[in-house]
């Protein structure tokens, strides 16, 4: 069920994939720039709550594909888990390390890991929140 205007709804389709695309560049420069999970997390939740608004929150579960509180438990665990490798070199908790892809040159790391677990985090955290006061919201209508 539609429930913004056409303004909103011609805006929304055009603001939303522009939205997720910046969250993920602001995700894969934010360790050593600006930016970063959190920062980034913000504004893939900002597109689709802006979805949500427009087409309500039985659609954006449908584009979502996952509950949101499931986002928050992966990136919980993500979060958790970048901290490992350094324990098992002996070194200090949450100490970075780094590994290169053979044959891509793509280097990957503990923080972008980390980055990505706290991008779930916020992005189900803001969301939960989101779609569960529309509902009620509907409901209480």
């Amino acid at each position: 069920m539609k429930t913004g205007t056409l303004i909103l709804s011609v805006a929304a389709r055009t603001l939303v994939p522009l939205q997720i695309l910046f969250s993920l560049f602001l995700l894969l420069r934010g360790h050593d720039e600006p930016g970063g999970g959190f920062i980034a997390g913000l504004v893939v939740a900002g597109a689709f709550a802006l979805h949500q608004f427009v087409n309500g929150p039985a659609a954006t579960r449908r584009l979502l594909r996952v509950d949101p509180r499931d986002c928050v438990g992966f990136g919980l665990l993500l979060g958790v888990g970048s901290a490992l490798p350094a324990w098992w070199q002996g070194e200090a908790f949450l100490t970075a390390q780094w590994w290169e892809v053979p044959g891509l040159g793509l280097k990957l790391s503990t923080p972008l890991i980390f980055d990505i677990g706290v991008y779930l985090v916020v992005l189900g955290a803001v969301l939960t929140a989101v779609i569960t006061l529309s509902e009620v919201d509907k409901d209480e209508a």
